[in-house]
């Protein structure tokens, strides 16, 4: 019978939109915990960066001493190691920040990639419930005028639960 095809394929075009429906679920997941992985990066960077604060606080304080005990001054080549030291310092911080950035940068793209990914399967499993619903339309009409789901034949008739 007709109406059981149409009955079947209402239910795959049900199945259909559920699945896209879960699957863009899992995508926008997915994208929740790249950007948590993103705000992660950046707490990992502000503590990585505090901890070379105080890692070079604690070699300009052992250079300047170092300098002090040899009986040189804080002049001249002595203060040029103590500058050198800020100068790479200040190089190194801006390469932790920049690689910081490039990972958080990653990690957005990687959840925007998600969400699109979640909007195609969405998009999917809609299209293939039309396409279910389509088949279900025409096993309806090919099945000869007057047809219902509700009634086994064309006209009056009881009603017969599908």
């Amino acid at each position: 019978m007709s109406w059981v095809s149409a009955a079947v394929s209402v239910a795959a075009a049900r199945q259909a939109s559920a699945t896209g429906k879960y699957n863009q679920q899992i995508q926008n997941r997915n994208a929740q915990i790249a950007e948590q992985e993103a705000q992660a990066i950046e707490q990992q960077n502000e503590f990585t960066l505090a901890r070379f604060e105080q890692q070079f606080a604690q070699l300009q304080g052992q250079t300047k001493t170092a300098i002090l005990k040899s009986g040189a001054e804080l002049s001249g080549s002595g203060l040029n190691v103590l500058r050198y030291n800020a100068e790479q310092a200040e190089i190194e911080k801006d390469i932790l920040d920049y690689n910081s950035k490039v990972a958080q940068y990653q990690k957005i793209e990687q959840a925007n990639f998600a969400r699109m990914q979640g909007t195609i399967a969405r998009q999917e499993g809609r299209t293939a419930a039309l396409g279910y619903y389509a088949q279900a339309a025409k096993s309806l009409s090919s099945s000869g005028s007057g047809s219902s789901l509700l009634s086994g034949s064309g006209g009056g008739g009881e009603v017969v639960a599908p």
